[in-house]
C-alpha cells in the first residue's frame, strides 16, 4: 500500500528571499522553497508596495518539506547560517523593515524549537551583540511574482552578485561556510 508522506511548511525571513532560496532547496527532504511576502496587513502585496515599506510585509522563504526526512529544527539550524541574527533592520546591503530577520512559527511545537535554538544560539558566545531575530506567529504567505521564483536558477549571476553584497563573505567568516 503506497502512503502518501506527510509534509509540512516552515516560514523564515532572513533579508533578500532571492539568497533564502538555494540554501534550502539543495537539502534532501525539501519539496518546495517558495518565495513570498508575509508579517503584513495588506492583502496580496505586489514587490513594488512591499519594497516601499508601507504594508509591514517581510520578503520570505516557505519550505514544504518532509519531516521525516529533515526536521524543522535542522531547517532552523539552516536558517541562522544564512543570517546576521544581530541585526534587526536588514540583512547585509537589504536594509529596511521587509528584510528584517524573523522566524514565522506554524505551531506551538516549532515556537519551542525555535526559541530553544535562539537561546542556544544567544548562550553560544559566538556573537558579542545580542540576537534581534523575532519568532513570531505565521501570518498569512503571498508568493511573489512568478520571476523571483528559483532565482538563483534563472539569474545565477544576479544571484552571486546579491551574496557578495556581504552575505557570502559573512557566512565564511562567522559560520565557516565553505561556498
Amino acid at each position: 500500500m503506497y502512503v502518501m508522506s506527510k509534509t509540512e511548511t516552515a516560514i523564515f525571513a532572513g533579508g533578500c528571499f532571492w539568497c533564502m532560496v538555494k540554501p534550502f532547496d539543495e537539502m534532501p527532504g525539501i519539496e518546495s522553497v517558495e518565495s513570498g511576502y508575509t508579517g503584513g496587513h495588506v492583502a496580496n502585496p505586489t514587490y513594488e508596495q512591499v519594497c516601499d515599506g508601507n504594508t509591514g510585509h517581510t520578503e520570505a522563504v516557505k519550505i514544504t518539506f518532509d519531516p521525516s526526512i529533515i526536521s524543522y529544527k535542522e531547517l532552523v539550524d539552516i536558517y541562522w547560517r544564512q543570517t546576521d541574527p544581530t541585526d534587526a533592520m536588514g540583512q547585509f546591503q537589504d536594509r529596511g523593515d521587509s528584510y528584517r530577520p524573523v522566524i514565522y512559527v506554524n505551531s506551538p511545537e516549532q515556537r519551542q524549537v525555535a526559541e530553544a535554538s535562539k537561546a542556544a544560539l544567544e548562550k553560544s558566545g559566538k556573537f558579542d551583540k545580542p540576537i534581534v531575530t523575532k519568532i513570531e506567529d505565521a501570518k498569512p504567505f503571498y508568493p511573489a511574482e512568478s520571476y523571483h521564483q528559483d532565482f538563483y536558477k534563472k539569474n545565477p549571476l544576479r544571484a552571486e552578485i546579491e551574496e557578495m553584497g556581504g552575505r557570502k563573505q559573512f557566512k565564511k567568516d562567522v559560520w565557516k561556510n565553505k561556498e
